[in-house]
């Protein structure tokens, strides 16, 4: 046996040996204690994006107050690529990129937020592009070199893999790039990522692609899209699973593209309440008033980022109306009365009959519950931004069609008679 070939041997030995040694890779922390939020190309572009586009994107965010209102992630979706060069590491489509990813990254970095990617664990991604299956770690490298702090990683062209195997081996990757990545799991829900996906990444797809609809399914043969209700309905069972660093993820949002208003804010109001990834779809220059107030809500915002970290509850169902609860940090609640029907309701909701528990969070070692006859809270409409009663009295209200109410709940706490 010669020098030479133990030589390689030896090489070859060592370089698995660290490969290994990444295999129990953690994921990055503290990077999504809150659900992210962010926009991204896919929903108005698809393939049809270039740096020009993101620059502007970039711009927009700044100026409109979608970044003071808490947006951060600016995310290039399928794409992006061009070919890998001889050593296997991949490199943007020089066309539409003609600066670069890192000049790319650097301007979006000089805005003040950050800048998202995307790739595939397939050979191939959704688009045709080359997908990471097999070049994981060159990837990662890349991305490190590029500064990208987000990573949508998507599932087409899988046959024959392993999900939780395919997107630990990301996972560990970018550890071992060393520079700190949102890892954004994308598998459709397909492989209940909600079980094996808390440890490896920040926040998991639980359904199909959405669509800019209220209540429909678009049937593209073998998969299909997925209208705001048919994905809030997938949502059901999953809410014990999500909590800080580790999110369910319905899909991106479509507010701002072609629904109502109505539309728009009851879906916005449901991804902050189901506490979702709020990952804009729309085309920021263009969008209308009401569309961008709806994205900056901070109230309900507010709701979305709250520390607890905990997702709505379904309270109960009446008819077309649905009851939604969701707990938050400073023992307050938030409700929101969804109608879901084609007609405007007139409802009742009598608080002095009521009881509000969730079964899955206890705070300090207790039920997270109340008891409205007990207790009283001062209500905060959070999209008229104003107060109204307190639940002292029933609530009577009208909720429109295809609408939301969303209210915070304030206990009030009634000073001691000596």
């Amino acid at each position: 046996m010669n020098k030479k070939f133990i030589k390689k041997k030896l090489l070859i030995s060592i370089t698995f040996a660290l490969l290994s040694s990444q295999v129990n890779a953690n994921k990055f922390e503290g990077l999504a204690d809150t659900p992210p939020m962010g926009w991204n190309s896919w929903n108005t572009f698809a393939c049809d994006i270039n740096e020009d586009l993101i620059k502007e994107m970039a711009d927009v965010m700044v100026s409109s107050g979608m970044k003071e209102a808490g947006y951060e992630y600016i995310n290039l979706d399928d794409c992006w690529h061009g070919k890998r060069d001889k050593n296997g590491f991949i490199q943007v489509d020089s066309k539409r990129f003609p600066s670069g990813m890192k000049a790319l990254s650097d301007y979006v970095h000089s805005k003040g937020l950050k800048i998202g990617i995307y790739s595939d664990a397939g050979d191939k991604t959704c688009g045709g592009k080359p997908g990471s299956n097999g070049f994981e770690y060159q990837d990662a490298l890349q991305y490190a070199r590029w500064d990208i702090d987000y990573l949508k990683y998507d599932w087409c062209n899988t046959e024959n893999l392993n999900a939780e195997g395919a997107y630990r081996t990301m996972r560990d990757a970018l550890a071992s790039s060393k520079r700190p990545v949102v890892l954004s799991m994308c598998e459709w829900g397909d492989n209940k990522p909600w079980l094996w996906g808390k440890d490896i990444g920040h926040l998991w797809r639980t359904t199909g692609d959405i669509i800019d609809c209220w209540d429909c399914e678009v049937d593209h043969g073998t998969w299909s899209s997925w209208g705001i209700m048919r994905i809030l309905d997938m949502q059901d069972g999953l809410r014990k699973y999500a909590g800080p660093g580790h999110w369910n993820d319905p899909d991106m949002m479509e507010v701002g593209n072609s629904m109502t208003v109505n539309e728009d804010r009851a879906h916005f109001s449901i991804w902050a309440m189901l506490a979702s990834p709020l990952i804009a779809g729309n085309d920021l220059r263009k969008m209308t008033d009401e569309a961008k107030a709806i994205l900056t809500n901070k109230n309900i915002i507010a709701l979305n980022q709250d520390k607890l970290g905990v997702q709505a509850f379904k309270y109960k169902v009446a008819g077309d109306i649905e009851y939604w609860f969701k707990p938050l940090a400073d023992k307050s609640w938030a409700m929101m009365i969804l109608n879901r029907g084609d007609k405007d309701k007139e409802i009742t909701f009598d608080w002095k009959e009521e009881q509000v528990v969730d079964e899955y969070f206890p705070i300090e070692g207790k039920k997270y519950k109340t008891n409205f006859s007990n207790s009283r809270y001062q209500i905060t409409d959070l999209w008229n931004k104003k107060q109204t009663e307190t639940t002292h009295k029933a609530l009577s209200v009208k909720v429109p069609r295809h609408d939301v109410i969303v209210y915070r709940l304030d206990k009030i706490v009634v000073a001691n008679k000596h």
